[in-house]
């Protein structure tokens, strides 16, 4: 019998505003209207400042490991940009610029860095899930809440992000091997930043992209520039349509840098040549934004200088209130745990101890017990 051919595929790459300032007019006229393309440039500096304060409180020892999103903004601000207000944001922790413009409060990503969970009791409206630092397992939370919207009938799809490095992991596989074979409209938003801390991507995924990972699971991929926030819009909205209207999963690749540290507990020094962190910088989402804006007309140096000001008076005054927010109460690891707490629960929270023999007579045992 002759050889046929099992599978031709693509995957296209979309780059449509470049680290110069040129604008591919077909690809993005219309795209996004101006007044928004300045609110979204006042987030992507909002967190930018954030990041840089973030850094100091932790130098500083007011604020323990943080992970700086710096360079990567552009990736989760296009996709919350793009998404429906009550579809679901699922992040892992380099997406504070699309959970800001989802209106989630600064202070509740700083209380959780600083170590306070009640940052995660993300505001209902928001549809955004807590912040998640475990390597992979938001995936499979996304595919969960879209599975739920669809058994209920509901148009609303989930979006979730992870790292070149989390496709190495088998909740990554998992999930795509769930979405894909039941039909679950999830987008599998991969940040290729090269870097999975110190493992460079070369050694991650052997292949040309990582999107390609998904044509496994049967998934349409595209691959993005991911410091494009145009590009990153226009690669969202083809995944939403095929998602909304298919009720199937979509995987965008969004090719971007991590400018800084791993988090402020890592010296990427010790692993990244400064040359191609350089060449990186060159081709900050920020700047290229920056630039095309200047270009049009719509933006100048004294209008860049006095967001620059206001964002930093913004986070400083983030930075009071969530070190003034009175510490939690011990009780609350058993008071929203049950119901009705058991009564050995009840001791326990009212002793401080586990078993406190010696230390609360109420709790020794009595004669006949002890016979």
């Amino acid at each position: 019998m002759p050889i046929t051919n099992a599978l031709t595929t693509t995957i296209e790459r979309v780059s449509i505003l470049d680290e110069h300032g040129n604008f591919d007019e077909k690809l993005g006229k219309g795209l996004i209207p101006d007044a928004d393309l300045l609110k979204l440039y006042e987030t992507m500096v909002t967190c930018r400042m954030m990041d840089e304060v973030a850094f100091k409180l932790q130098r500083s020892g007011r604020m323990g490991t943080y992970p700086q999103n710096m360079g990567q903004e552009a990736n989760s601000l296009g996709a919350a940009y793009a998404l429906n207000n009550d579809d679901w944001l699922v992040t892992c922790y380099r997406e504070n610029c699309g959970l800001m413009w989802r209106g989630v409060p600064i202070d509740s990503i700083l209380l959780h860095w600083m170590g306070d969970e009640r940052g995660n009791a993300m505001p209902r409206p928001h549809h955004a899930t807590p912040i998640a630092v475990p390597i992979g397992t938001q995936m499979l939370h996304a595919t969960g809440l879209a599975w739920a919207a669809k058994y209920r009938g509901e148009k609303r799809i989930s979006c979730t992000f992870f790292g070149d490095g989390a496709t190495s992991e088998g909740d990554f596989h998992e999930a795509c091997n769930f979405a894909a074979n039941l039909d679950i409209p999830v987008i599998f938003f991969c940040q290729n930043n090269f870097w999975a801390i110190s493992v460079p991507g070369r050694i991650q995924c052997s292949a040309p992209t990582v999107a390609q990972r998904g044509i496994a699971y049967g998934m349409p991929c595209l691959q993005v520039d991911g410091n494009d926030l145009f590009a990153v819009v226009y690669g969202m909205r083809k995944a939403i349509e095929h998602a909304r209207t298919t009720g199937k999963p979509y995987f965008i690749e969004g090719v971007t840098y991590r400018l800084g540290d791993h988090t402020t507990a890592d010296d990427a020094r010790r692993y990244r040549d400064q040359a191609e962190v350089d060449a990186w910088k060159a081709r900050d989402p920020i700047t290229r934004l920056r630039t095309y804006m200047t270009k049009k007309g719509i933006w100048s140096d004294a209008k860049d200088a006095a967001l620059r000001e206001a964002a930093e008076a913004s986070c400083m005054a983030t930075i009071e209130r969530c070190e003034q927010v009175e510490p939690p109460v011990r009780g609350d690891v058993f008071n929203y745990t049950f119901a009705d707490l058991p009564a050995d629960l009840v001791t326990q929270r009212e002793t401080g101890h586990t078993h406190s023999l010696g230390q609360d007579p109420s709790q020794l045992p009595s004669a006949s017990n002890a016979r």
